[in-house]
């Protein structure tokens, strides 16, 4: 489909391309713009990602330059000059400066070849990442009419997808939807318990690996990074208020370093660079599913295995609700996420296959049954939770649907307390009533019961929970209501670190894996000597076979996926050596 892409741009053509993360989106804007006269001007929302994909660029050996308001002035002044001389084939712009106009005057005789704008999503209202400096964007097809304008994105449902073609002004793009199916990345979402100790079984999966930890607030990210590095993982943040130059030091050393771990909020990642990300935890539930999707997808972008995890709750569903209701957005936009949260909820709660659920939420159909998420690897089990639910309900209801979940599970187990003596609880027909569970399983019931939108929680009442309508349907025993069975993770239940950790994921033997952290240490060396991330130099996959084809001369080695001749003059000898002292 590529291939589909690059002649539409190079026929002059506006167009959308919509494909997953890891499936060459770049390559749709930049082969053509290599191969069209004058320069492609690319829109990126973001500093640090402009900068990555200017230095990849450049260590291919493809003349690109990057603009911003806060470069060094001579090395602004060095891209302009280039720019003016013609020698410059790609140039990537914030959306401000761009639209800001004046581009034509920088370039040279041969002027602009196309437009890329990335990360399109970021100019739509339904987009997860609503950006107001893109709305700006629309002008670009009136102030360069015959300049042909491609949008791209990983992330974009069908509402999405119309806002980025009414908004960017191209009617008449043709549209390219690849499959969103990730299917190196495993899917695991798991009912919170305690949610540090689940985190940390399931780093134990990935020591030596670099991955993102996402929390809500900046305090959590704060905590969660001391309690981490405290508990022996590697791990540094990154988060909105941080100061600059920490900011700044933090992302560089994801970008650089190997095996470390990125404690952050979603302040972080979007446009992420970095190829062999291994794993996305998530700590906190996102706003939708749009949000986990693309957050998740900063996972394995060089297509080898990784994991997406995630840890929710009830509380998790009350707080994101609490923060639509009480934002400054317009009573539209407040449904619209409202819908967005409850899908995710769905997705959450679902008993079948995860990613399923999730393709078909951006309109794609998959049969299910993957292999890959955790609802297929390890089925979940259902019960019928009729009478549960109506004992859960009327507690609510004989409580005056005054009280938050905690009081309420309480009264049901017939725990005395000063707030149940108090309001004369402890005397009602439902007080221990449901002995039968404990607080663990009740707070269960109605997570899975807020779900199902038998109960609600109003927020401006301290989170007091109320009868939905439906609920109605339930006393009468009209509706019967199934629950699934959370399963309850024991520390020291968790697979074995060496069964999963990412070189057998990768399919290589015991030999093979020693060869491959050879290579690994070496491409470090040659990055650190560089000052450049370790992927720009090869990608894993390419170190990998390195390690399994083993190539005793350049020649052998220039056959390799990911070798070119400007990589194999710069590093083809070092890699050569490292392999000799491999096999020794």
């Amino acid at each position: 489909m590529q291939a589909d892409v690059v002649n539409n741009v190079m026929s002059g053509r506006d167009t959308l391309v919509l494909f997953p993360t890891g499936k060459g989106k770049s390559l749709c804007f930049q082969l053509p713009a290599l191969c069209m006269p004058g320069t492609a001007v690319v829109v990126s929302p973001l500093v640090a990602l402009m900068r990555d994909q200017v230095e990849e660029l450049k260590e291919l050996g493809v003349a690109a330059g990057a603009l911003w308001s806060e470069q060094a002035p001579e090395e602004a002044a060095e891209v302009r000059r280039r720019l003016r001389a013609g020698e410059m084939k790609l140039l990537y712009v914030t959306p401000e400066r761009v639209a800001a106009g004046g581009l034509q005057s920088m370039l040279g005789p041969d002027g602009l070849s196309l437009i890329a704008v990335d990360e399109a999503h970021c100019i739509s209202f339904w987009g997860n990442n609503f950006r107001k400096d893109y709305l700006a964007l629309g002008r670009l097809k009136e102030m360069y009419p015959g300049v042909p304008i491609v949008a791209l994105t990983a992330t974009a449902d069908p509402h999405t997808q119309k806002d980025i073609v009414k908004l960017l002004n191209i009617a008449g793009a043709e549209v390219y939807v690849d499959s969103f199916d990730r299917k190196n990345i495993s899917y695991e979402i798991l009912p919170r318990s305690n949610p540090r100790a689940q985190l940390l079984d399931f780093l134990k999966r990935h020591e030596g690996e670099s991955g993102i930890v996402y929390c809500l607030s900046r305090k959590k990210v704060e905590e969660t990074v001391e309690w981490l590095n405290e508990n022996g993982v590697r791990a540094k943040h990154y988060h909105a208020r941080l100061d600059p130059a920490v900011k700044a030091a933090n992302q560089d050393a994801f970008r650089l370093e190997e095996g470390l771990c990125l404690v952050a909020t979603v302040a972080f990642g979007m446009g992420i660079n970095k190829p062999n990300v291994r794993y996305v935890a998530h700590l906190d539930l996102p706003s939708s599913i749009e949000s986990y999707y693309q957050e998740t997808g900063r996972a394995g972008r060089d297509g080898l295995p990784s994991e997406a995890f995630m840890v929710f709750g009830m509380q998790d569903i009350v707080q994101r609700g609490r923060m639509i209701e009480e934002g400054d957005a317009s009573d539209q936009v407040k449904r619209i996420e409202r819908a967005k949260l409850n899908a995710l909820v769905g997705i959450c709660e679902t008993t079948a296959c995860r990613r399923q659920a999730i393709l078909g939420h951006f309109g794609e159909q998959h049969p299910g049954n993957c292999g890959n998420c955790d609802t297929c690897t390890k089925p979940i089990e259902t019960w019928d939770g009729s009478d549960a639910a109506i004992k859960a309900l009327a507690a609510i209801y004989r409580t005056g649907e005054r009280f938050g979940v905690g009081h309420v599970i309480d009264v049901l187990i017939g725990k005395t307390t000063d707030k149940t003596k108090r309001f004369g609880h402890v005397d009602l027909a439902v007080f221990g009533a449901g002995k039968e569970f404990n607080a663990a399983s009740w707070q269960s019931i109605y997570r899975q019961l807020l779900a199902l939108n038998l109960i609600r929680v109003e927020h401006d009442e301290f989170g007091a929970m109320k009868l939905q309508e439906s609920a109605a349907a339930v006393f009468k025993k009209e509706r019967s209501v199934t629950l699934r069975r959370d399963r309850s993770v024991a520390r020291g239940t968790k697979r074995s670190v060496e069964a999963s950790n990412y070189s057998s994921r990768s399919g290589l033997s015991a030999d093979d894996r020693e060869v491959f952290e050879v290579l690994r240490q070496e491409r470090l060396a040659i990055a650190k000597e560089l000052g450049v991330a370790p992927y720009v130099i090869f990608p894993d996959t390419t170190l990998i076979a390195f390690a399994t084809s083993r190539p005793s001369t350049l020649d052998e080695m220039l056959e390799i996926s990911g070798v070119g001749p400007t990589k194999l003059e710069r590093y083809g000898a070092r890699f050569l050596e490292a392999l000799e002292v491999a096999l020794r």
